[in-house]
């Protein structure tokens, strides 16, 4: 059967053969021509030169490329085109992509946010904090946390908030000494063991037991006097929740330590429960996931991090609090764990969160969730029909969450083809390329799709009748996979390239000299 009678758009990626910006420029060439400064001007500012020190100055100009704004524009939207990034359908598990209001972007990019100065005076910047203290009074009620800060640089920097909030608590109790112990599980999020462990803590991994998540007593057996805290996510990847989450937190507040609840995995559980109830001392948001805030290229990210009231003396500081209508930046004390990140953190992200999260509201939120469990489950239902994927515990009953951990172990096994051959080939059909799985890899061969609640029904059922085409394709002629992508704007790349610094060459004057005179 063919992919028209499939329904499968036909297409083709551009492919330009486009060279870097350095070898566009020719010497002159200019995009922008700005006028001499006004003779008022020079004399009043002088030469500009003797305003930099001297050791400051460069010894040579810099090698910048000269070219023209119609090359500029040309150059970069044949990048843009050779590039898929959210053109195409992306179903990103455990990262909730979701589409980015545009009025959000160009609220952020007014003047009065996008030039602000982080030195500037709290008086002088009184919207933005009155935003950023609104945005903590949602997120309490949404958590049930008494205090938010959004100095984080994203999820991983949350997690090493709460790590840093950890030892400075048991430091203030002087217990730091004996309180070396952080406990996670297999399933969570790599940032909580690597961060514990960056801050200094010895981390104690718990394992699945038979229903999908650690047991109580492997929990048991884990905690003592030695444990700081507990860091976990709840649902984990897999879209398994842990109902017994509360005796979790008892029991670790009865050894004496903490519980950090990481909300990566909010969206399928949004109104539905909040952390604090559930006994958390502590949780964080993915501003840049879960509340429509843009994620990719590394940033810029917010992990909002929460805390209840017996926490607070030992957060990073400032914060910003608020009297009679006037805002102020709050020093927490002399116990606080000290900045995890410059100054306030993206502040501008934080104005699009606290935007979509007025726009949604709370029955807009609870919706969201709503649609993001119903859809996960509607998927998972046609996806196991398909050849040589299955789900991860499968004997485990009910229905998952806002994603499932799938496996395409059995068409491997049946075919050859493996699960980064299936990626390659997803490219083919103008979809980003599929989530497999944090590392370690529970299942071999995993990929996990997640919904959440923006991509319509025609999309989800695109994207799964382009595995079942890959599927079938595994299954009756294999190279067909092996040899992907053929449509994408390059072939396969041979891996051993990228672990080969000598063709590596992260700057103009490096590529030069690796390149000779090849790059001129």
């Amino acid at each position: 059967m063919t992919s028209s009678t499939r329904g499968l758009r036909r297409y083709q990626a551009p492919i330009w053969d486009e060279p870097l910006i350095m070898e566009i420029s020719r010497a002159g060439r200019r995009g922008q021509h700005f006028p001499a400064a006004e003779p008022a001007v020079r004399k009043a500012v002088g030469d500009a030169a003797s305003l930099i020190p001297a050791a400051a100055r460069r010894r040579a100009r810099p090698e910048l490329p000269e070219v023209s704004e119609p090359d500029v524009l040309r150059h970069y939207l044949h990048l843009s085109q050779e590039t898929l990034g959210m053109i195409g359908i992306s179903l990103f598990g455990t990262c909730t992509m979701k589409y980015n209001p545009r009025v959000n972007e160009l609220l952020a990019a007014r003047h009065e946010l996008a030039q602000l100065h982080p030195q500037q005076d709290p008086s002088t910047m009184q919207g933005m904090l009155e935003i950023v203290h609104n945005f903590d009074l949602l997120l309490r009620k949404l958590s049930g946390m008494d205090q938010f800060l959004f100095q984080a640089a994203g999820g991983a920097d949350a997690a090493y908030t709460h790590a840093c909030v950890t030892r400075a608590y048991h430091r203030a109790r002087g217990e730091l000494d004996r309180r070396t112990q952080i406990i996670t599980s297999i399933q969570a999020h790599p940032c909580n063991p690597a961060t514990a462990d960056a801050a200094g803590f010895e981390v104690i991994t718990l394992n699945l037991g038979e229903k999908g998540y650690p047991s109580l007593d492997a929990l048991k057996a884990a905690v003592s006097d030695r444990t700081a805290a507990l860091m976990i996510n709840n649902p984990d990847d897999m879209g398994i929740y842990n109902p017994e989450i509360a005796e979790w937190v008892r029991i670790v507040h009865e050894a004496g330590g903490l519980c950090f609840y990481d909300h990566a995995n909010f969206n399928g559980v949004m109104t539905k429960i909040r952390a604090r109830d559930l006994g958390f001392d502590a949780c964080m948001f993915m501003l840049h996931k879960t509340f429509g805030v843009p994620k990719g290229g590394g940033g810029p990210a917010v992990g909002a991090y929460g805390c209840s009231e017996a926490l607070k003396p030992f957060l990073p500081g400032p914060l910003v609090t608020e009297d009679h209508g006037v805002y102020s930046l709050t020093d927490p004390g002399p116990d606080s764990a000290g900045k995890v990140r410059e100054y306030l953190g993206n502040l501008q992200q934080v104005a699009k969160a606290y935007a979509w999260t007025r726009a949604m509201g709370f029955d807009g939120l609870a919706e969201a969730c709503d649609i993001s469990v119903l859809i996960n489950n509607y998927m998972e239902k046609e996806l196991l029909n398909i050849r040589g994927v299955t789900r991860s515990h499968p004997d485990i009953p009910g229905w998952r969450m806002e994603m499932t951990r799938y496996s395409l172990e059995q068409l491997y096994e049946d075919t050859g083809v493996t699960v980064f051959d299936v990626v390659n080939r997803f490219t083919d059909f103008g979809i980003d390329a599929l989530w497999l799985a944090h590392e370690p890899w529970i299942l071999p061969h995993p990929f996990t799709p997640e919904v959440g609640e923006m991509w319509s029904i025609e999309d989800v059922d695109y994207w799964m009748a382009v595995l079942k085409q890959i599927s079938d394709e595994a299954y009756s002629n294999p190279e067909i996979v092996q040899k992907a992508p053929h449509n994408a704007t390059v072939a396969a790349i041979k891996p051993e390239t990228l672990e080969d610094p000598e063709k590596w060459a992260m700057t103009w004057r490096a590529y030069k000299r690796k390149f000779g005179a090849h790059a001129a």
